[in-house]
């Protein structure tokens, strides 16, 4: 299936291209760090020559992204990589750039999703970006010609490198890409604070209901898991975790939170969130046990970790009680609400706009660095999944601390070789 880009698709691309600018130029007056690296970059052309493939929600702090990598010198192709976290207006303004096309298109079905990677990869890119590891996979799959003329790439989720990592321990991940999900200036304020405060507003734009006294379930305790968790509780919310593994139940549980199955849980929840990255969370047996007018949410990555088949199966009725908000009744006449298709739900609803921008302009910024080392120093790095630099991840820190006139400590010298050393005693 052949694919075009995004602009040959609109009914009025000018008009989409103009509203798509305007929500780029709101988010960019937001982003010190990517402002800061657009001026490196512009003057400096660190990507000359390259083509950076992208699989990413295309909005508009990605946007953002997509042409700081153009500017650096970079030919860029981009697509999506859910089905319904594109604002196909920002899709048409990067379409415009003379070094970026773009093929997202929110809505489309499996084959055309796809198809749209499978365009992005007809560039033949030289370093990869992606959310989720679908572009990666494909290529090895599909295109291994073109893994000895790739550089290296960069996984932006949990999902995404928890697949590199089983990829990498098969043996089956032929270039470098690195983990940028792991480093401290993304899974710190990203995951916990950009996860958390996205999902929980999303979640009540969508419903109009209210978080106050609600027994919200969170399935997971990881980094997305501890901030859905924190900012459901700091709006009033009873919380209860449900996690697999022990030491993370155990950070939950003294953390102030009720800890139990989710099978025990199903019947106290009003509202459950999923953020695990695994699938069938929440099945059939759950279902069975859950209150009338539950709302199921997934602020994971793909749509699994909410068993849908197993709910489609049971339902007797299914309808479209609310934008974004399928009622699926069963037998009894309980109500269960899924919200955004089970997708993710702080960008695949209907009025989602993802993390918040200042969260979204450390995480970039951190991509933008990594794709800049992958170019300059790609003899370095064998294949295989790698850890984010440290000075990288400092680098930008350092561009936030001064945007927000933040001063802070360093090390003096003696500080720094008593650190180092090892026969300093008491």
């Amino acid at each position: 299936m052949t694919r075009t880009s995004i602009t040959a698709r609109l009914d009025d691309p000018e008009a989409a291209r103009e509203e798509g600018r305007r929500k780029m130029e709101w988010a960019m007056q937001h982003m010190p760090i990517l402002e800061a690296l657009a001026e490196e970059f512009s003057a400096e052309e660190p990507l000359e020559g390259q083509v950076v493939g992208m699989a990413m929600h295309v909005e508009a702090k990605t946007a953002n992204l997509v042409e700081l990598l153009a500017e650096g010198g970079a030919e860029v192709a981009i697509t999506g990589c859910n089905p319904l976290s594109t604002h196909d207006d920002v899709s048409a303004a990067l379409d415009a750039h003379s070094h970026i096309t773009s093929y997202a298109e929110r809505g489309v079905d499996d084959e055309a999703y796809y198809a749209d990677i499978e365009a992005v990869i007809g560039h033949e890119p030289t370093v990869t970006v992606d959310d989720g590891m679908d572009m990666v996979a494909a290529i090895h799959e599909s295109h291994p010609d073109l893994i000895d003329t790739i550089v290296g790439g960069c996984e932006e989720t949990t999902t995404g490198v928890h697949r590199l990592r089983a990829m990498d321990a098969d043996g089956e991940l032929k270039y470098p890409v690195f983990a940028v999900n792991d480093t401290p200036m993304k899974t710190l304020f990203d995951n916990v604070h950009g996860t958390g405060e996205s999902a929980l507003a999303t979640i009540a734009m969508t419903t109009n209901l209210s978080w106050a006294s609600k027994t919200v379930v969170v399935a997971g305790y990881g980094y997305c898991g501890k901030g859905v968790a924190q900012k459901a509780s700091g709006q009033n919310a009873n919380v209860v975790v449900t996690e697999v593994e022990p030491r993370r139940a155990l950070e939950a549980h003294m953390e102030g939170y009720d800890v139990m199955p989710m099978r025990e849980a199903a019947e106290v929840g009003d509202v459950f969130i999923t953020t695990t990255g695994n699938r069938d969370v929440i099945t059939r047996e759950h279902f069975e046990r859950m209150r009338d007018g539950v709302l199921l949410a997934n602020a994971g990555h793909f749509d699994v970790e909410v068993n849908l088949d197993h709910l489609s199966d049971m339902a007797v009725d299914q309808y479209e009680a609310r934008d974004g908000v399928e009622a699926y009744e069963l037998a009894d006449g309980r109500r269960l609400n899924v919200l955004a298709e089970g997708r993710l739900v702080n960008l695949a609803a209907p009025i989602a706009l993802g993390h918040p921008v200042e969260v979204m302009d450390q995480s970039f910024g951190v991509q933008a660095v990594c794709v800049r080392e992958l170019v300059e120093n790609a003899d370095a790095y064998d294949p295989g999944v790698h850890d984010v630099p440290d000075e990288l991840d400092r680098e930008v820190a350092e561009i936030k601390l001064a945007a927000e006139g933040v001063e802070h400590d360093s090390l003096s010298d003696a500080q720094r070789e008593y650190m180092d050393s090892w026969d300093h005693g008491t």
